[in-house]
């Protein structure tokens, strides 16, 4: 029945996005970030956020983005196809004797409610926490050793696990950092890298240069021993 090809297209276009947003988390991107834009870029929703500048920016996110436009817009018109059918499709099939039987308006309605009752277990299937990691860990896998999407493993990049952290600060009104610039301050030569300045103003310092100045409500992200930074921004 062509209701069935309505699930069907339901199905695959949530493994799709699944698929999408695996690989999005596999180049860095967290899981909220990775599924609002993997499900952004299929259903062609052109949400426009700051957290978009992070796959404009990055080759790989804008490889797999594109792929999940191509995507996305051939499987909504089928889709759409295949729910115009289902609704008014007057073939002969046991089924369709059946929903003939109950009157054209019926037939109609009946037809809808089947098929918004088999979206939302498709649905709800897909939300099942045990679910989703089962794919995202064969899908994980499948992208790892197709060398379609090399993970990111910050872990080891970053040798996370020797005790080094990346962290955040903020700078509260009346900390003595305040009005002092990188270079006054010397924090790389006491264990402690400022990556990033997040101003309370909304603008962010990607790469500090050892003239940024430290205002208050500032949050810097910072690298080093989490004993080092503990000891220098809290103790200071």
């Amino acid at each position: 029945m062509p209701v069935i090809a309505l699930f069907v297209i339901a199905a695959v276009s949530l493994v799709i996005v699944r698929i999408g947003a695996t690989a999005l988390m596999m180049t860095g991107l967290s899981r909220d970030v990775a599924d609002f834009q993997s499900v952004s870029a299929f259903f062609g929703v052109g949400f426009t956020t700051s957290e978009a500048e992070m796959v404009t920016t990055h080759p790989v996110r804008r490889k797999i983005v594109k792929y999940l436009i191509i995507a996305g817009n051939v499987g909504l018109t089928s889709a759409l196809g295949a729910l115009v059918v289902t609704l008014m499709d007057t073939e002969t099939e046991w089924f369709d004797r059946f929903l003939a039987s109950t009157g054209g308006a019926s037939s109609i309605l009946i037809r809808l409610l089947v098929a918004v009752i088999g979206l939302g277990l498709i649905f709800l299937f897909f939300r099942v926490v045990i679910v989703r990691r089962l794919f995202e860990t064969v899908i994980r896998y499948t992208l790892e050793h197709s060398g379609a999407v090399r993970a990111m493993d910050y872990e080891t990049l970053l040798r996370a696990h020797a005790g080094y952290v990346v962290s955040e600060f903020e700078i509260d009104p009346g900390h003595p950092f305040i009005g002092k610039s990188l270079m006054e301050l010397r924090l790389s030569s006491r264990g402690v890298l400022v990556l990033g300045i997040y101003r309370e103003s909304g603008e962010y310092l990607g790469t500090p240069h050892k003239d940024s100045t430290i205002l208050a409500g500032d949050v810097l992200t910072v690298y080093g021993r989490e004993e080092q930074i503990r000891e220098v921004l809290q103790h200071a």
